[in-house]
């Protein structure tokens, strides 16, 4: 018996990365996933790699209607929601005299607002027993020079799961940070021009 079988899941940024090897893992223990990313042709490229029992939903994590489109779909083909990893995020490394509102608004824009507006909307389709997965960091207690946005996002992102593992408790849906270190991905790639959205 796989370990998710017949279990739904939402990840956020699958279509590279840590996001689309998790969608794998998840579909090879029996989940079916919705992937989701801002780059169409990216995420069918991902979606032919995961190969079946996968949808891919083209979207922007910092666009709610975009969220309300993701779920809208999720609750048309399956009903309801087990598992979520909001994934998705972006790191764009500036030193703090060069931070300009706009990247001070587009990196909490996703890396926090984003995270937080894709759990949100998630909860009415969440099953009990379900889970929540927020891909983390450890910059932010590190103080790694010009990533002081990208850092704070992610304490932003710790403070949201300690409260929603209490908020959430009686519903019986659990949530959990996980901080997985430097990974080799297309995210992490320098040739990437300062880190793309994963």
């Amino acid at each position: 018996m796989h370990r998710l079988e017949g279990k739904i899941a939402v990840i956020t940024g699958g279509s590279s990365g840590i996001g689309l090897a998790t969608a794998k893992r998840f579909v090879k223990e029996g989940a079916y996933v919705f992937i989701t990313g801002r780059r169409q042709t990216e995420l069918d490229k991902a979606a032919a790699e995961i190969g079946s029992n996968v949808t891919a939903a083209r979207g922007d994590v910092a666009n709610p209607n975009d969220l309300d489109r993701l779920y809208q779909t999720v609750a048309a083909e399956k009903g309801k929601l087990d598992i979520l990893f909001a994934n998705a995020g972006i790191a764009d490394p500036v030193p703090t005299p060069d931070v300009t509102t706009e990247h001070y608004d587009k990196t909490f824009g996703v890396n926090a607002r984003g995270v937080f507006f894709t759990v949100q909307k998630a909860l009415p389709l969440m099953r009990a027993g379900g889970s929540i997965i927020v891909n983390g960091s450890g910059a932010w207690q590190k103080g790694i020079p010009m990533y002081a946005t990208y850092s704070a996002t992610k304490a932003a992102l710790r403070s949201f799961v300690r409260t929603w593992t209490a908020e959430l408790a009686s519903k019986g849906i659990r949530a959990n940070l996980v901080s997985p270190g430097p990974v080799e991905t297309p995210f992490s790639k320098p040739s990437s021009a300062r880190m793309s959205a994963r």
